[in-house]
């Protein structure tokens, strides 16, 4: 299922903090953008203004699932969080599965010499650009 020349997003929806990834026209680079807070009064703004901003043709975001492949704890909140968007856009959302994004996010900011004080900032959106990384191999 190839959906085409245009940017995807990615979000990994925590209670925190939800990490965001957007991959260019193409859809070969992904990068990580700043988190946002997940508790901030206005976050589903926010993300409206980053899909105006980015205008993606495809919305991923990561659904937690256990390494037995059942569904995580997290799926309600992930689910809410879908619920909420989708009557805010009529780009497709996507579930993709999420296991070992956080373990990938790390390992991948280790590898860039960050400290794990250094990479708890940015970890999040790391794991969103995993999430990216696995919708577009899905795609293909």
């Amino acid at each position: 299922m190839t959906s085409g020349r245009g940017r995807r997003i990615a979000f990994d929806y925590g209670q925190v903090r939800i990490g965001v990834a957007i991959c260019d026209p193409d859809g070969i680079l992904a990068t990580p953008l700043p988190h946002l807070l997940a508790t901030h009064p206005k976050i589903l703004q926010q993300i409206i203004s980053l899909i105006d901003e980015y205008q993606p043709i495809t919305i991923f975001v990561g659904y937690p699932k256990t390494m037995s492949g059942e569904n995580g704890e997290a799926v309600e909140l992930v689910d809410a969080f879908i619920n909420s968007l989708e009557p805010l856009t009529a780009i497709p959302i996507v579930t993709v599965d999420e296991r070992l994004s956080t373990v990938s996010a790390a390992r991948k900011l280790r590898d860039a010499g960050k400290s794990s004080r250094e990479a708890r900032s940015e970890i999040d959106s790391m794991a969103a650009v995993t999430i990216l990384e696995a919708g577009l191999a899905n795609e293909n």
